[in-house]
């Protein structure tokens, strides 16, 4: 049969196997089963560390039978099958309810597959999936390495290894497989052909063919981004903007005399850059990145005011209504008079600013559109409404984007397309980013750095509550907490879930383990409504407490905050709603529920929500992880430093690249998937070269289909906009 590598699987593995792998991985083709790379290999007689498995992992292992007993069971009709197994290091219980295995005989080497579960302070797998190794099995598991593949409850490692080799029979061989790379890019820099990389990768016989394979498969990564970001970065340097040069006696010129507090040497420093930048024709693309409470808002605040200073408009987006309308409050007050133009109170000399939210009444938001299409409004301050259309600008000069990982490049786009000519735009995160992750994904945007935070900061204590070690912790946090209180002070408690046994966007993801939801044995997430309940009724009984949360009607979200802001709440719980943003310099002590649940940047944002004001802040990382474990080990150093960009190398270091990059979680596709954004900056660099110096010929990549195919590959794919998320 002849294949190639848009071949759908259904021809290849049958529609049963396809069907599977299609909904569970989203492998559609025969490229995406081999772009499928394992996980890891499995070596018999290695010790694979059974003990490091965590409780609600996904996992395969390669272990021995060690026992078998077969009993019947006390509390209910039927038998109970326990069965004992080891890899050299540890050992654990596989569970059979009425189910013998009679295959499971001791000495059997096999791989068992399974979510980690706990019986009596035990790990064991319930009714595990399980392959054996015979005499009589495929000649692949006499292997020296046997790959294990990132698979789902119903497409195990082993269906996944069948199929690779069902492709190699059918197609007699990866012969079928062009090479995209330019070979002398290959020579230049020692990398073997696609097909032998992928034949070493799937079916390696020794260490060194995966060494060999994965720095190939590495480039592939590498340079098919590179190429993107260069694609964007040559586009926008060939759409002439429109210059916003700084003027005297201006809208800027009363802000900074407004300010009531001095600006940090960064903030200038990084002001300056801006303002060199806007001077020129060229559209600026910069990323300004800064730890939480570093002061990124009045910098693009000064920003805006120099655009509409030179008769432009500035749209600044922000990821939620609740975050909008602060930006727009804010922004108003810094202001005073200079943001009321046109109003009884309002400076002629100034300009208007303008809130622009999908749950507004109609009427405002009719009267909004207007100010901005007539151009009175020179700052536009919104959410998603702003992609609308019927949302149009007279003059759009500068596009600021807050929290730029909620965002995806189309989004990005769309509003920079509702300008005349291409709109100056600055990116802002609060999530610091190493060079290698900025040098990837934001590939086409300048970067600038603010490091210093404002003077007069409390600053931030934090602590790891380990409740199931220590279970008095937690009634001493809530008496800390009511501490706070009565000094007259303010907490939010952050808890994963909203309630009503319902998902939400708000979820964070599941930081060590399986997507709640696929067949993992952990406890659902701690829920905000029900939290509340418990600590209204319990520790923190006769407190002003509220909650919020992304399902309460926009007016509600905004009366409450409004509230909580005003001192009339003394407990705030919450999702991660509060997450970015959010500004009450009363609030001193944060309290995450199930602290596992979030990543390590989220709990460093959350910690930047408390001692905005002159008080000392606390931060209590609350979770069920034992101290050894490495979750445990994970939220200590979290709790141990306040550098949010020794942070971001953590994240790095205990997460998957996609996750890092905000691509789906396991068991999707993502473009990353051996290049490690950690290890791999020389590569990232060599391929940022390699693929400046292919787009800079008059041709491009029409000498290279290949190459250009996985490009268009790459930015076709839904969850690729990761790439310079902004």
């Amino acid at each position: 049969m002849a294949v190639d590598m848009a071949t759908r699987l259904d021809r290849v593995l049958g529609a049963k196997t396809a069907k599977a792998m299609a909904e569970q991985l989203e492998l559609y083709t025969v490229r995406d089963l081999l772009r499928h790379y394992p996980r890891r290999y499995a070596k018999r007689g290695e010790m694979t560390r059974l003990d490091d498995l965590q409780v609600g992992d996904r996992v395969t292992v390669l272990a021995q039978v060690r026992k078998v007993a077969t009993r019947k069971m006390r509390n209910r009709p039927g038998t109970l099958t326990e069965v004992t197994v080891g890899d050299g290091a540890g050992s654990m219980q596989l569970v059979f309810f009425n189910r013998r295995h009679a295959n499971l005989r001791e000495g059997a080497w096999g791989l068992f597959a399974g979510t980690v579960g706990e019986y009596r302070r035990s790990k064991q797998f319930a009714h595990p999936d399980c392959h054996l190794i015979t005499g009589d099995d495929d000649t692949d598991w006499a292997r020296a390495l046997i790959p294990i593949y990132p698979a789902s409850k119903d497409v195990s490692s082993w269906v996944i290894q069948k199929s690779v080799r069902l492709l190699l029979d059918a197609s007699g061989g990866f012969g079928f497989v062009e090479d995209p790379l330019p070979e002398e890019l290959r020579t230049r820099h020692g990398l073997p052909s696609l097909a032998a990389a992928l034949l070493d990768i799937h079916r390696p016989t020794s260490d060194d063919d995966v060494e060999r394979a994965g720095y190939r498969l590495k480039w592939d990564e590498a340079l098919t981004l590179q190429l993107t970001l260069a694609a964007r970065r040559r586009a926008a340097a060939l759409e002439p903007g429109i210059a916003r040069p700084r003027r005297p006696g201006g809208l800027l010129d009363a802000v900074d005399a407004a300010l009531p507090f001095a600006l940090t040497d960064g903030q200038c420093a990084v002001g300056e850059e801006l303002a060199a930048e806007l001077a020129r024709e060229q559209p600026m693309h910069r990323l300004l990145q800064g730890e939480v409470g570093a002061g990124k808002t009045v910098v693009a605040l000064r920003a805006m005011a120099q655009v509409v200073d030179a008769g432009g408009q500035a749209a600044l987006l922000a990821p939620t209504e609740v975050l909008a309308a602060q930006h727009a409050r804010s922004i108003g007050a810094m202001l005073g008079p200079l943001g009321r133009a046109g109003e009884l109170d309002g400076d002629p000399a100034g300009t208007r600013v303008v809130l622009l939210t999908g749950s507004q009444k109609a009427a405002a938001r009719r009267q909004g559109r207007a100010a901005v299409a007539d151009g009175s409004a020179g700052i536009v301050v919104g959410t998603h409404a702003l992609l609308q259309e019927g949302v149009d600008f007279a003059d759009l000069g500068l596009v600021v984007i807050d929290e730029q990982h909620r965002f995806g490049v189309e989004q990005r786009d769309a509003l920079r397309a509702k300008g005349n000519r291409p709109p100056h735009v600055l990116v802002m995160t609060a999530t610091p980013i190493p060079r290698t992750v900025a040098m990837t994904v934001y590939g086409d945007l300048e970067t600038s750095t603010l490091r210093q935070l404002p003077g007069g900061r409390g600053g931030v204590a934090s602590s790891v509550v380990p409740v199931r070690d220590k279970p008095a912790w937690l009634d001493r946090a809530w008496e800390r907490l009511r501490e706070e209180v009565a000094a007259g002070r303010q907490a939010y408690v952050v808890c994963p879930r909203i309630g009503e046994d319902a998902a939400t966007e708000e979820e964070p993801d599941d930081a060590d383990g399986a997507p709640a939801g696929e067949g993992s044995d952990r406890r659902p997430p701690l829920a905000v409504l029900d939290v509340a309940e418990d600590l209204r009724a319990g520790p923190l009984a006769g407190l002003r407490l509220e909650v919020l949360h992304g399902r309460m009607t926009p007016e509600d979200k905004e009366a409450r905050m409004r509230a909580f802001a005003a001192g009339e709440v003394d407990v705030l719980v919450a999702t991660t709603v509060v997450e970015v943003g959010v500004d009450v310099p009363n609030a001193t002590v944060m309290v995450v529920m199930d602290a596992d649940r979030f990543g390590v940047s989220q709990l460093h944002q959350l910690r930047g929500r408390v001692a905005r004001g002159r008080h000392q802040g606390l931060c209590l990382l609350v979770s069920e992880a034992s101290a050894p474990s490495a979750t445990g080990q994970r939220l200590a150093a979290v709790a141990g430093t306040s550098d949010g960009f020794e942070l971001a190398r953590l994240d790095l270091e205990t997460r998957r690249e996609g996750d890092v990059l905000g691509a789906a979680q396991s068991g999707r596709r993502s473009g990353i998937r051996m290049l490690s954004l950690l290890e791999d900056e020389q590569l990232i660099a060599e391929a940022r070269t390699e693929a400046t110096a292919l787009l800079a010929t008059d041709r491009g990549l029409a000498d290279f289909p290949g190459l250009a195919v996985e490009v268009a590959a790459l930015a076709t794919d839904e969850r690729a906009e990761y790439l310079e998320k902004a």
